[in-house]
């Protein structure tokens, strides 16, 4: 019988176990054979439809989740949120605030590091190649 039926045609999450990991998958619920489930997910990018389809067996589904709304606005890339207008400002504003601090010599405060999660730390720029 299949198990996770009632999903069909509805935007899903879904954590699965790879090994020793956790992976997150999101799209459509498209079919449920009785042992696997499948989830389908259509984007544009560079112009070009895709199509990505996983198959996730039962025993490997940790959690499943309907979605209701969309991370991205429909027909734009993965690359493009849809908040994106405002995200690009923000991020323009600190890349110059970050420059400014690492051409005048300041440094930036330690990181607090706590048993809850892992340090953030500042990413530098990349090293130049020839």
């Amino acid at each position: 019988m299949a198990r996770y039926s009632a999903f069909l045609g509805r935007r899903v999450e879904v954590h699965y176990r790879a090994g020793d990991i956790l992976l997150p998958a999101s799209g459509t619920f498209v079919a449920d054979s009785g042992r696997s489930i499948f989830l389908e997910q259509h984007l544009t990018q560079h112009g070009q439809v895709k199509n990505f389809r996983w198959e996730i067996p039962y025993q490997y589904i940790v959690r499943l989740e309907e979605k209701k709304e969309l991370p991205y606005a429909p027909g734009s890339s993965v690359a493009q949120p849809a908040s994106q207008g405002t995200n690009r400002a923000a991020a323009a504003a600190a890349a110059d605030r970050s420059k400014a601090a690492e051409s005048q010599g300041a440094s930036s405060p330690p990181a607090k590091s706590s048993s809850e999660g892992a340090a953030i730390l500042p990413v530098g720029q990349p090293p130049k190649t020839a």
